[in-house]
């Protein structure tokens, strides 16, 4: 991409014409150039655009009938709009600023990008819950603070900095070394051990290691990259988030497409049942709900985990095992049979072997014949287990298995 490409100022033009007028004239005062995308719905542009998604839709007697259909059709455009700005060389970068509507506008049309596009909305409602809005994408929020209703001293403050944000971003040149193959490695803080020993191991063999924090969002943003092409594996140490999506836990939210297969891609995936010993709600010791006082419980920060329940358990299996069989591509389930997390393990407040144990029968018995599945007395966290679970995701990648 051309060091000279376009910043795209996307926004409600008809209502914040002002603040996307201050932001391009900051913008190209810093020697970045500029393209006006307007996606207001209620009325034409007040100044000349480079491109009125407005006269488009303004055409439509059927979206504009109502405020949402209308809303629909103009992100509709305005999506198609960036994607082939961006696949034409044209744009390395996009920033928006707005309310409830221009947020939701901005960061919707914003997805359409690819991971490395900057992408920064200013929005009045950024101190909001934004998982929905920000989900799996690597868009850059900014508190307005203040509404957005002209330039004044602290929204023109607010905007300049903004400016200055995306042409830091749109001009930065790094880009990583020598090219590897690489493994996506999924984890999140019961396993932290096996993963820093898994990402040591498969460095020392030549891979780049992927992290991915298995919270909920994390899984998701994988799994979405690999249906990009970006691995040559995935070694999937926190599947933990099954588990909290069962109970309702912290690292719920994983949508529908964890751990299904990668369609369009021979990707061999390790799957390993890190984490799946329990689920993670915000409590603490002095804090335990009602509903979880009869259980095993390891208290870790402002979180705490639950040990789940042999019909739980034996849910996962069962859930785990029909993903799995829709595999057609190279597939192996590895059990640490010490124990799944830090907290379970001889010794440990969430250990229960019995329950760990009907986890792995329930699973061999529901996957198909020739899904592979070892079992190895190591704890997660061992270094010897670390160091098998790199081999294996090896030798899957080479073909030797």
């Amino acid at each position: 991409m051309a060091h000279n490409d376009a910043v795209a100022i996307v926004g409600t033009f008809d209502s914040k014409a002002q603040e996307h007028l201050f932001l391009k004239d900051t913008i190209e005062k810093m020697g970045v150039n500029t393209l006006m995308i307007n996606v207001g719905i209620k009325g034409p542009c007040p100044f000349p655009a480079d491109f009125d998604l407005y006269e488009e839709i303004s055409k439509d007697k059927e979206a504009c009938m109502s405020r949402d259909k209308a809303l629909r059709a103009i992100l509709l455009k305005a999506r198609e709009l960036i994607v082939d700005l961006h696949d034409r060389g044209e744009i390395s970068g996009i920033i928006s600023a707005g309310g409830g509507t221009g947020t939701h506008l901005g960061t919707s049309i914003m997805h359409a990008l690819p991971l490395g596009v900057p992408k920064l909305m200013v929005s009045t409602v950024a101190s909001r819950n934004m998982a929905e809005i920000v989900g799996t994408k690597d868009i850059t929020m900014m508190h307005s603070v203040v509404d957005l209703l002209g330039i004044n001293s602290i929204s023109g403050h607010i905007l300049d900095k903004a400016a200055g944000a995306i042409c830091g971003m749109v001009k930065s040149r790094w880009k990583s070394g020598t090219e590897k193959r690489r493994v996506a490695l999924t984890f999140f803080g019961f396993i932290t051990k096996a993963a820093e020993g898994i990402k040591q191991s498969l460095e020392e063999k030549g891979y780049e290691v992927i992290p991915f924090h298995a919270n909920g969002t994390g899984g998701k943003a994988m799994e979405e990259l690999a249906r990009q092409g970006y691995f040559d594996g995935i070694l999937d140490l926190g599947t933990h988030e099954l588990a909290d999506e069962m109970m309702g836990g912290y690292c719920s939210g994983i949508g529908t497409d964890r751990l299904n297969p990668v369609s369009g891609h021979d990707l061999p995936r390790l799957v390993v049942p890190g984490g799946l010993d329990c689920a993670v709600f915000e409590f603490t010791r002095d804090s335990v709900p009602e509903e979880f006082k009869d259980r095993k419980l390891f208290f870790y920060d402002f979180r705490s985990a639950i040990r789940l329940n042999l019909e739980e358990t034996l849910f996962l299996a069962r859930q785990l095992a029909e993903k799995l069989s829709r595999y057609n591509s190279d597939i192996q389930v590895l059990i640490p049979t010490l124990g799944w997390s830090e907290a379970d393990r001889e010794g440990g407040p969430l250990y229960d072997p019995p329950v760990s144990e009907a986890f792995t029968e329930e699973l061999k018995q529901m996957l198909p014949a020739d899904r592979e599945i070892t079992q190895i007395g190591l704890h997660i966290n061992d270094p010897s287990f670390a160091r098998l679970a790199s081999t294996v995701m090896d030798e899957m990648i080479q073909g030797k298995t």
